[in-house]
């Protein structure tokens, strides 16, 4: 037995916080009847309605992709383009942990479980990102010291992320860096050069959290396994307390 704002969070309708919202305003039916009672168990066997709509009670699954450059993190695009789900099972509906860019590679997590995608991507619980930066032009100590700050721009104000410089190419006018940040913002690293004044030539996500793709070739992916699963949820309950 759940809890039924979680089990209406985990089919991907709504955060939980959402959901106790549409669970008092009488939004919600178990087993035909409104629920407008927050904390109701509900087990697998209840028929659950929101807004009109049953919901799925799918066995939650959890992958880890090496995502390759040139396909983009949707279920179809009508430029036929490649998707991420063209290299996953086809009898799963399952949604990327947040998006990496279609010219963006590595580390892509994917789930059919919506409470654990709001926990892996959302600001307030300060999980680490990190990636190989490829830059056209020099980061210099300034620009350095700003992202360590935290970079503020006219349109968005970026939390302090940590920098390694891994190789400075004066001759080529070219920097190789690992940039590691906790929020998720649309196009943020190359949002976040832009604002420096460079352009990002390649960009490759090397972790998320303490998982890497060190074993999987473009285009791979793999369960996760039950302790990466539990680990991922501490350090989300943990981030959220700081």
């Amino acid at each position: 037995m759940e809890r039924l704002q979680k089990v209406i969070a985990q089919a991907g309708i709504c955060s939980r916080r959402k959901a106790e919202e549409l669970i008092l305003d009488g939004k919600v039916k178990v087993n035909g009847e409104i629920c407008d009672v927050l904390g109701t168990k509900v087990s697998k066997q209840d028929i659950i309605e929101v807004n009109g709509n049953m919901i799925s009670k799918e066995e939650k699954v959890y992958y880890i992709m090496n995502k390759p450059k040139g396909c983009l993190c949707t279920s179809s695009d009508d430029k036929g383009r490649k998707t991420v789900l063209d290299y996953m099972p086809k009898n799963e509906r399952i949604f990327s942990v947040g998006r990496l860019d279609y010219d963006t590679s590595g580390v892509l997590l994917l789930t059919n479980d919506g409470e654990f995608c709001n926990h892996m991507i959302h600001p307030r619980y300060h999980l680490e990102k990190t990636y190989v930066v490829n830059l056209q032009g020099i980061l210099s100590e300034d620009d350095i010291k700003q992202l360590r700050k935290g970079l503020k721009t006219k349109t968005e104000k970026y939390q302090p992320a940590k920098v390694f410089v891994l190789q400075k190419d004066l001759t080529r006018n070219r920097t190789q860096f690992e940039l590691t940040i906790s929020e998720g913002k649309n196009h943020q690293v190359k949002n976040m050069m832009l604002a420096l004044g460079h352009e990002v030539r390649r960009l490759h996500r090397v972790k998320f959290a303490f998982l890497d793709v060190k074993d999987l070739r473009a285009g791979e992916y793999r369960r996760l396994k039950p302790y990466e699963i539990k680990q991922l949820n501490r350090l989300a309950m943990e981030g959220e307390n700081k």
